[in-house]
């Protein structure tokens, strides 16, 4: 795999990965969540980094080449899908 397709894999690993945080923290009847905290914020954790480095693959390349709107895209939405999982690991981590 080329390192400039990097951006495409972990914008879709980071939607899935989102899906997962979101229902798995659900409330369950013992004021639990569906799975269990640790496995969450690993996830979540796990889901951030991937984001995070797709989004600065992206930006090294757009850099380097022309600009591609599909790419540039990409690029947006795994940044975004960091700074989310930044809030949502705040959200879920217990006070």
């Amino acid at each position: 795999m080329k390192t400039r397709n990097f951006p495409y894999l972990a914008g879709s690993m980071g939607a899935f990965l989102l899906l997962v945080v979101i229902f798995g923290s659900r409330s369950t009847d013992e004021s639990s969540t569906v799975l269990p905290l640790l496995t969450l914020l690993i996830v979540n954790e796990f889901a951030f980094f991937v984001t995070a480095i797709g989004g600065f693959i992206g930006i090294r390349y757009m850099r380097s080449s022309r600009f591609h709107l599909r790419y540039g895209i990409v690029t947006a939405l795994c940044l975004l899908l960091s700074a989310v999982f930044i809030w949502q690991g705040i959200k879920i981590w217990p006070w």
